[in-house]
């Protein structure tokens, strides 16, 4: 059995005792914060599902959590866990499905705040590969807020392998790159079952995930004629791509 983890942050461990609160060991709240109203609707919830509640000392909480952002708050929990590729099937038989794929984001921190734009953009599932992409750490769950509990993470052994599966689904495959061919993103269309692909900051798309691509586009930059999608940080430019994709959908569905 894995070992547990120590989650912090209100929201993230908010949104651990709403998904899993059986995996959920144990709280420790800092001293002093107990009438804090956010700290105060963690206390309860886990107080009904049995969940052992400490109160510690602030610089203890930063010790076991290994961050002075907790908020006042830490869990020890079993590790969140990747979903399984099975899953994925299931998913892209939904209506106009929406997936991102993060090609060797291994940064927690960015990690963390593209699974906060997909949840927030409607996304079903995220996909990664297992190797060189970064793990599913309570710091990721505290950058994305909870969002890492609220959508399957799928994380798969032969991304191109996956990529191909995707296609065969009927689900259209972008990546985001600066080739010659690539189109503004405002000019592909994004309204059918999707997956939409980012590479990693410093490299961008590996060869054999960008050959798998149906389609490249590049967000449009003002000041740039080239539409430098390399000068943005990934999280940001994932939100500006899922944003175009929400935007485009929610139009056709007001000409409908």
């Amino acid at each position: 059995m894995a070992k547990p983890s120590y989650f912090y942050g209100i929201h993230a461990i908010d949104a651990l005792l709403e998904h899993r609160p059986l995996e959920a060991l144990s709280l420790f709240v800092q001293q002093g914060r107990e009438s804090d109203s956010h700290v105060q609707a963690i206390m309860a919830t886990a107080k009904d599902n049995g969940v052992s509640i400490q109160p510690t000392q602030k610089d203890k909480l930063t010790q076991l959590c290994g961050s002075p952002h907790h908020q006042g708050v830490v869990m020890q929990a079993r590790p969140l866990a990747f979903a399984d590729e099975g899953l994925l099937d299931e998913v892209m038989a939904q209506d106009n499905c929406l997936l991102l794929v993060l090609d060797q984001i291994t940064d927690a921190h960015n990690f963390g705040a593209c699974l906060r734009t997909a949840v927030a953009m409607g996304v079903d599932a995220v996909v990664c590969p297992k190797h060189h992409a970064a793990s599913l750490t309570p710091t990721v769950a505290k950058v994305s807020v909870g969002a890492a509990e609220m959508m399957p993470i799928i994380s798969v052994t032969n991304l191109a392998r996956t990529l191909a599966q995707i296609k065969s689904a009927g689900v259209f495959v972008f990546g985001t790159a600066l080739e010659a061919h690539a189109k503004p993103i405002h000019q592909a269309d994004m309204t059918g079952k999707t997956a939409l692909i980012m590479g990693s900051e410093g490299e961008g798309m590996r060869r054999l995930t960008l050959e798998s691509c149906d389609e490249l586009v590049y967000i449009p930059m003002l000041g740039n004629a080239q539409g430098n999608l390399q000068s943005l940080n990934v999280s940001v430019a994932t939100g500006m791509a899922l944003y175009e994709i929400n935007r485009q959908r929610t139009l056709a569905a007001e000409q409908d």
